[in-house]
């Protein structure tokens, strides 16, 4: 007799590096998303949707070889052989889009977008492969003044979302102070190796705040090993440059202008970082001038960020708070948000320079400062009424009932399982439903329905202690004329539920 062969049953699981998203933190990321989005409407900027797929070639940092695509993007292709990648961020389309439009579009040209972004990268605790994004960008701006505001933009979020001032700081360098900094130190040079080793300094410098200015030392120089044993080739520079860079990002505190003036010995006489110092003044000026000081937003040589489009201002959200972190140690929170300057995107497809800058709101890390903070805005959407189907036979009456309870506009939903009244109730009891609905044979003889007020049916039964209590006491159903259940299940629900 043959062998009965073994069916194939895939194991549930979510991909390593993703995850799944209930509704409650569903619906409360986009009550945080709306608040946000309220303030770059205010500040005059238009949505926009891009693609999720872009062709590899346009995405600029990350291009594939002969055979398959550079780390960093998820990468296919498709039948023209040509490679498709999945946006790793929402810049590099959004530069794109306005190279494809560019005749047709208003210039400056400004919009926000939200949306999912992936990354090839090895995962970690609270490090996804996918998540979202929620950015607002100004492009055909060549002044710093539209730095200056997105700085401003980005602290009036913080603040609607009630994280108050002392909670959070704007940390604002310029790339081209760094570039004087590597040029005073001899780090020069061109072609795609110089290229790698100043991606590789402006990686370890991002990281200053996570590894300290020891753990620095080891990518800016040889290299790092990670706690997985994972290496990371270094930069590979000589002490004494080192020594400059860490001596460069050191050089905060105090006023802006004191900053700018610790940067200019720094610089030298490079001509590159006293034009990156003389921006950095200007946005100053910009910020003075309408309230926004160093209780907001200040000047710290350590923001590089981690990118290699940025050309000019870079600046990064960060929340100064302590909050405990994957192990229970407190640190202070960080990073929720970034952006900067990047004048070549566009330029790589036009051929002409286009400036542009920008800022990003990481909502995952945004949500979760705010969950630290107590500051998360609970569901609003009450739990649906139930209308419970007690007879198979009787399903139209049962969708009738709920459909007059919608358009009352009260949500309600109709149970579709197969379970008998026990079931049926447990069900209504892990929706958290405030009140079923019961039709049953003796209630349609008698033209009534009967309310079952689960809410105030749980507080009874945690106060009567015995039988005669309960007998005693005001029952948590009612029997209602059917031609009346609207009313009566408002008023139910009002005992509950605020402004239903």
């Amino acid at each position: 007799m043959a062998k009965k062969q073994k069916t194939f049953r895939p194991k549930a699981r979510v991909p390593k590096g993703l995850r799944d998203i209930p509704a409650e933190t569903v619906r409360a990321e986009a009550a945080m998303l709306a608040r946000i989005r309220d303030v770059y409407e205010l500040y005059g900027f238009e949505p926009l949707e891009t693609s999720a797929f872009e062709y590899a070639d346009a995405l600029g940092k990350f291009l594939p070889d002969a055979d398959r695509p550079n780390e960093g993007v998820f990468s296919f292709q498709d039948d023209d052989e040509q490679w498709l990648s999945l946006r790793y961020d929402l810049t590099a389309p959004l530069a794109r889009f306005v190279a494809e439009n560019y005749d047709g579009l208003p210039k400056p040209f400004r919009r926000y977008q939200t949306g999912p972004v992936w990354r090839n990268e090895k995962p970690g605790p609270g490090r996804f492969r996918q998540f979202t994004q929620f950015d607002a960008d100004t492009v055909g701006a060549p002044g710093v003044a539209a730095d200056a505001e997105m700085c401003m933009m980005a602290a009036d979020c913080l603040e609607a979302l009630g994280i108050p001032r002392g909670a959070y700081v704007m940390r604002v360098n310029n790339r081209k102070v760094l570039d004087g900094v590597l040029e005073a130190a001899r780090i020069v040079g061109e072609g795609p190796a110089f290229e790698l080793q100043h991606l590789t300094v402006m990686r370890a410098i991002d990281k200053l705040d996570r590894l300290g200015a020891d753990g620095v030392r080891l990518p800016l120089g040889k290299g790092r090993k990670d706690e997985s044993g994972d290496y990371t080739e270094g930069a590979k520079l000589a002490e004494d440059q080192i020594d400059r860079i860490i001596a460069f990002t050191s050089c905060g505190g105090g006023t802006r202008v004191d900053v700018c003036t610790a940067m200019e010995a720094l610089v030298g006489e490079s001509e590159i970082g006293r034009e990156g110092i003389a921006e950095l003044r200007d946005i100053d000026a910009l910020l003075s001038a309408v309230g926004y000081e160093t209780d907001r937003i200040i000047f710290d040589p350590a923001v590089v960020r981690g990118l290699g489009y940025y050309t000019g201002p870079v600046y990064e959200a960060e929340l100064t708070f302590e909050a405990k972190d994957e192990d229970g140690q407190a640190r202070r929170f960080g990073s929720v948000g970034g952006g900067g300057r990047y004048d070549d995107l566009v330029e790589r497809f036009k051929g002409v320079k286009v400036p542009a800058t920008g800022f990003s709101v990481g909502v995952s890390r945004l949500y979760a400062a705010l969950e630290a903070l107590g500051k998360v805005e609970t569901s609003q959407i009450a739990p649906p009424v139930i209308v419970l189907a007690m007879d198979h036979d009787q399903m139209p009456r049962y969708q009738a009932m709920v459909t007059e309870l919608r358009q009352a506009n009260i949500r309600a939903e109709l149970y579709l399982g197969g379970s008998g009244m026990r079931a049926q109730m447990k069900y209504a009891d892990r929706r958290g439903a405030p009140v079923v609905l019961i039709e049953g044979e003796d209630e349609r003889a008698n033209g009534t329905v009967t309310l079952k007020d689960l809410i105030l049916g749980a507080q009874k039964s945690e106060e009567i202690t015995d039988n005669a209590e309960w007998r005693e006491s005001a029952h948590a159903q009612i029997a209602v004329p059917r031609a009346e259940i609207v009313p009566h299940v408002r008023e139910m629900l009002s005992r509950h539920i605020k402004a239903h």
